[in-house]
């Protein structure tokens, strides 16, 4: 008992360090994520002149200047009109692709069912860049060359795993038994999954749907090696970066970060979901 009471305290001690070090961690990297889009939202809000200066507002002026210049500058509307084409082709193409997928994984047993899974999301470390000369060789035989479909195929196997692996738990938390009640008043199997399957999953096929575009709307490599007239927004800043002025780089990467951050808030659930993390 001794023993035990002269230890209490070192313990309470070492949990106490323990939360501090961990709200010190929590705190550093929400810092490190925070800050520079702070400082992002504050430039891009700010007229053109304020941006170029010294020191810099911790305020923004609330200023359009910037995205104004953004919107006349030549080329970038009609870039941003390509990403958004390409993003919605992926979205589609993946989700047509990956819902299958995830449900044939998620309602028939097979050897090897896991190694399956993890094979699917292993195809995503494997190196673009050693696919793309490749791909362009293939691409201007095929004359898919610098076209948003075939962008957006090279999205698509970017993004199908991850749509198929979210599909894939979703399907899992629908009780089959669901199905067969319905087989049993006289549905079909395409039935039974439309009429009540698929409103149960409707919500999360769509958080999936928007993963696969945010991955399209960000992706550089792909649509810079693959694009010369047809450049996406991202293919576009990034043959600009040396040339452009400092608030019209400002103003791209806002246009760029954002929407993907509100889209990730928005599926983050079934992004935990996917990994089998229970959300509360």
């Amino acid at each position: 008992m001794s023993d035990t009471a002269v230890l209490l305290p070192d313990q309470g001690q070492t949990r106490k360090t323990g939360r501090w070090l961990y709200a010190a961690s929590v705190t550093l990297l929400c810092a490190w994520v925070i800050v520079p889009l702070y400082f992002l939202l504050i430039n891009t809000l700010s007229a053109p002149e304020t941006v170029n200066s010294f020191p810099k507002s911790f305020v923004p002026e609330f200023d359009l200047g910037s995205l104004t210049f953004f919107a006349g500058f030549q080329g970038m509307l009609t870039a941003l009109k390509n990403s958004i084409v390409v993003a919605f082709l992926t979205m589609v193409m993946s989700i047509l692709i990956g819902a299958p997928a995830g449900y044939a994984l998620s309602r028939f047993e097979f050897r090897g069912k896991e190694a399956f899974r993890l094979l699917i999301l292993l195809t995503r470390a494997f190196p673009l860049p050693l696919l793309a000369l490749p791909l362009a060789v293939m691409f201007i035989r095929t004359g898919l060359d610098d076209t948003a479909f075939g962008l957006a195929l090279v999205h698509t196997t970017l993004a199908i795993p991850f749509a198929v692996l979210i599909t894939f738990s979703l399907f899992s938390g629908i009780p089959v038994e669901l199905e067969e009640a319905a087989w049993t008043l006289g549905c079909t199997r395409l039935t039974a999954f439309t009429k009540v399957v698929l409103p149960l999953i409707l919500p999360g096929i769509t958080a999936s749907a928007i993963f696969a575009f945010v991955i399209s709307w960000n992706e550089v490599f792909a649509a810079a090696v693959l694009t010369i007239e047809n450049r996406t927004l991202t293919a576009f800043l990034l043959q600009t970066l040396g040339e452009a002025p400092l608030h019209l780089k400002f103003a791209g990467g806002f246009i760029l970060v954002v929407p993907a951050l509100i889209f990730i808030f928005a599926v983050r659930k079934y992004l935990f979901a996917m990994w089998g993390i229970a959300n509360r």
